[in-house]
């Protein structure tokens, strides 16, 4: 009897890098529909996974863990080695491609090794590579690598699928807040990880104001950092969402008419979920982490420019347009 063939794919982060590997997942499982598939990523990212349909084991690596002194860095690294070794993986998909993801690709002993080579370097961890192209969007870049590798593209399916269990919990939350979810509401992600990448919140409070006497609901999500950045926000009578589980802030996009934000993986959650969008990015590179197969959705300053160069009349304008049926000035959006 032949042996299922196990495979691993390995994608510690980010929230929005981990997402753009659905499409790959996907196409690694139509090539071997009975194999059984691994996802190595960290534990901060691991619940992301619940919404892969493709994959059948999460395998955790607690990288704050090996924060905390030598010898709890000692006791993770050879947890996780020890679970490579054992994992008996025949094939090994590296879609990071940092040093200690070539490392623990190799380590796996796997027969077969792919990755996307950063630098030359870390060839050596692998029998198959791709040169990362800088030019693509992320998930083009994972494609690229597994088409190089010989696998057969497909369709490409960028699609996540929420647990049932989170899209209850983000429900009771918003109905606990005294939100009608039979309403239109807009979900706003102010603030990303960098802040060149943020768009003044000045400027959200003036879209948030727009839907909010057209009628609409509007509440502001963020991580727990966030909280006090955003006490402007509930000074103007919105509610705002802080620190709650990604799966959580994940079922209250899934609950929102209309996610707003920068440059952040909530949106590719979003995007992936099916939702609409508008997302502010700037435009200095052809590899932009925009919204996959949806431009239409983004908004950019001209050329390199600062994103505080966009204009609340644009993004209202583009939020409108989402919704010509019922979003329209001087017409109440309420149901």
């Amino acid at each position: 009897m032949k042996c299922r063939k196990r495979i691993l794919i390995i994608r510690l982060k980010s929230i929005g890098d981990v997402i753009q590997t659905l499409p790959a997942v996907r196409m690694v499982r139509e090539n071997f529909p009975d194999a059984h598939i691994s996802f190595l990523v960290c534990r901060s990212n691991a619940s992301l996974i619940q919404g892969f349909q493709d994959v059948d084991e999460i395998i955790e690596i607690d990288r704050s863990r090996m924060k905390r002194g030598i010898f709890a860095f000692i006791a993770e690294l050879f947890r996780i080695i020890h679970r490579m070794i054992n994992g008996r993986f025949s094939l090994v998909i590296d879609l990071q491609g940092y040093g200690e993801t070539a490392l623990l690709s190799r380590i796996t002993g796997a027969k077969e090794r792919w990755g996307m080579v950063y630098s030359r370097g870390r060839k050596w961890a692998y029998t198959k590579w791709a040169n990362r192209n800088k030019h693509v969007h992320a998930i083009e870049k994972n494609i690229q690598l597994l088409t190089a590798c010989g696998l057969k593209p497909g369709t490409i399916e960028n699609h996540f699928v929420l647990p049932a269990s989170s899209r209850e919990a983000a429900k009771k939350v918003f109905i606990s807040r005294g939100l009608d979810l039979d309403k239109p509401l807009l979900y706003i992600q102010a603030f990303t990880s960098t802040p060149s990448k943020n768009w003044p919140l000045e400027k959200y409070l003036a879209v948030a104001e727009d839907w909010r006497a057209c009628g609409g609901q509007v509440v502001f999500g963020g991580g727990t950092a966030d909280a006090v950045a955003l006490a402007p926000v509930s000074a103007a009578g919105f509610e705002v969402f802080t620190g709650l589980p990604i799966l959580v802030s994940a079922g209250l996009m899934y609950w929102s008419t209309l996610v707003l934000g920068g440059d952040t993986g909530m949106l590719h959650i979003a995007n992936a979920m099916g939702k609409r969008a508008v997302m502010l990015i700037k435009n200095c590179h052809p590899g932009r982490a925009d919204l996959y197969q949806h431009k239409e959705w983004v908004i950019d300053p001209s050329g390199c420019g600062s994103l505080s160069e966009i204009a609340v009349e644009k993004v209202i304008d583009t939020c409108r347009n989402g919704f010509p049926m019922s979003y329209v000035p001087g017409i109440s959006l309420a149901v």
